[in-house]
């Protein structure tokens, strides 16, 4: 698409040399001249599509930046301590420290401090492989430091990472637990869920109640 992108764009240059423009048009004009092209050549009839010169043009503007991200982006650091896979990270600053936890196939949750370079924490507590870690947004405005975990052990879990300490944990689900979610409202009161059982569940973390369980899914 970037390389179309750019041939498109010579012929737009050659274009509007030929009419004696400026060779500093706008993107606007060079995306409905490409889009001008294009029914040309493919022979497409647009009546259904309004907005197509703008999807091309988001669509040439997402790629633009991420290759300019991509040329432009070096490896900072690598954090080596995990025997296994990485399935899930997070970050959140706290306090001017800015902390990174991951969850693992070898059944821990550890926390990252990016500005030391180091380990801070590994938490062990699930009995099988952790697929997903998240700060605890309902915790963090409560002025505390709680990551929250899934597991293939059915288990959702809440860690103090300070004390390295369990707070909580809920049970509910028949299967692995493979995602979680907090709202973004009522200050992450809320936790969603989605396991292997087929099940979507939603809890209230200040309970520690399941509020609800969505049935539907045919698959995990």
């Amino acid at each position: 698409m970037i390389f179309y992108y750019q041939k498109i764009s010579h012929f737009v240059q050659s274009q509007a040399e030929n009419k004696k423009m400026s060779l500093i048009i706008s993107e606007e004009e060079k995306i409905q001249v490409i889009v001008r092209h294009w029914i040309r050549v493919l022979q497409i009839k647009f009546g259904w599509i309004h907005d197509f010169d703008k999807l091309v043009f988001n669509y040439a503007t997402i790629h633009f930046i991420f290759d300019t991200f991509r040329s432009s982006s070096k490896l900072i650091n690598t954090f080596t301590a995990d025997t296994n896979y990485v399935y899930s990270i997070d970050h959140l600053i706290f306090n001017n420290c800015q902390l990174i936890c991951s969850g693992s196939f070898d059944a821990t949750v550890r926390v990252w401090d990016i500005y030391n370079n180091k380990q801070i924490m590994s938490i062990k507590g699930h009995s099988s492989h952790v697929f997903c870690v998240k700060f605890s947004s309902y915790y963090y405005h409560n002025h505390q430091n709680v990551i929250c975990s899934s597991s293939n052990d059915k288990t959702i879990r809440f860690w103090d990472f300070n004390s390295n300490k369990q707070l909580k944990i809920f049970n509910g689900h028949k299967e692995y637990v493979k995602q979680i979610e907090f709202s973004s409202f009522n200050g992450g009161r809320y936790l969603c869920s989605g396991s292997g059982d087929k099940t979507i569940r939603l809890w209230d973390v200040e309970t520690s109640k399941s509020l609800h369980v969505f049935n539907g899914h045919k698959k995990p």
